[in-house]
């Protein structure tokens, strides 16, 4: 299993359609990609701006197959201006 953790934090104006569209790419991605086995979108709940996404796929090449689909290139390019800071960080499962 390989999992991808992305911490963001988001400009205030633009949290309801950050949530919105980081949503569609979420069943979008367990909609349509078979190595996709989760994708869980997450807010603090004292921080309505500050977004936890967890993904967990097959394996890395799942990973990249989803980084080159035609909903994860529309909604990074849609948010990408919201966003004021992106931690995206990487792990494979032990064992």
């Amino acid at each position: 299993m390989y999992v991808v953790t992305v911490d963001l934090q988001v400009k205030p104006e633009y949290v309801a359609n950050f949530q919105e569209a980081m949503l569609v790419n979420a069943r979008s991605a367990l909609l349509k990609e078979p190595g996709c086995r989760r994708f869980d979108v997450t807010v603090d709940e004292n921080d309505a701006g500050h977004f936890f996404l967890f993904e967990a796929y097959d394996d890395e090449a799942a990973f990249q197959k989803h980084t080159e689909t035609d909903h994860f290139a529309t909604v990074n390019a849609t948010i990408d201006p919201w966003v004021v800071e992106k931690t995206l960080r990487m792990f494979r499962k032990v064992g």
